[in-house]
């Protein structure tokens, strides 16, 4: 089912704050007053890695407080759910944001939930404070032995 307040772009929980985002240098405002965004993995959280049939995810355990994300403009503590990646079929595309209208080759989201306010992921995911992801941009350059262990995994996990 979908949540009553999703029936249109315009009524989706955060409003501008949907993807995709074009990130203008310009128009950014600097906050003197905004807290470090602290973060804290635990690497033992990691379940298992998944296709969902159009990409896929790394999933975490999230019963507890192992994994997670605090201050920066987050109002409480956010536990750590999936990451995933967005790619293009050639390099100079991929990203889902932009900054000043220009794409990366790749994009990583880490995907979080507020744990504090809602007792579940399905329940936060529909609210407008439910989730918090960091998104990163990735960019072609050396070979990085973290990223090569995952990349190796993949072939495990060719089907739906």
């Amino acid at each position: 089912a979908v949540h009553p307040l999703w029936q249109s772009p315009l009524t989706i929980p955060g409003g501008t704050r949907q993807s995709p985002i074009n990130i203008q240098w310009r128009d950014s405002v600097y906050d003197p007053f905004l807290k470090p965004l602290k973060i804290s993995y635990d690497p033992t959280t990691c379940l298992h890695i998944w296709n969902n049939g159009y990409s896929f995810l790394v999933e975490f355990d999230d019963s507890a407080d192992r994994s997670i994300i605090v201050g920066g403009p987050l109002e409480n503590q956010y536990r750590l759910k999936q990451f995933h990646f967005h790619w293009g079929a050639i390099s100079d595309w991929g990203s889902e944001h932009t900054v000043d209208s220009k794409f990366y080759p790749a994009e990583l989201h880490l995907v979080h939930w507020n744990a504090v306010e809602y007792p579940s992921f399905e329940e936060a995911v529909m609210e407008g404070n439910g989730l918090a992801v960091i998104g990163v941009f990735l960019k072609l350059g050396a070979r990085h032995d973290g990223l090569q262990t995952l990349v190796d995994a993949l072939p495990a996990v060719r089907h739906k």
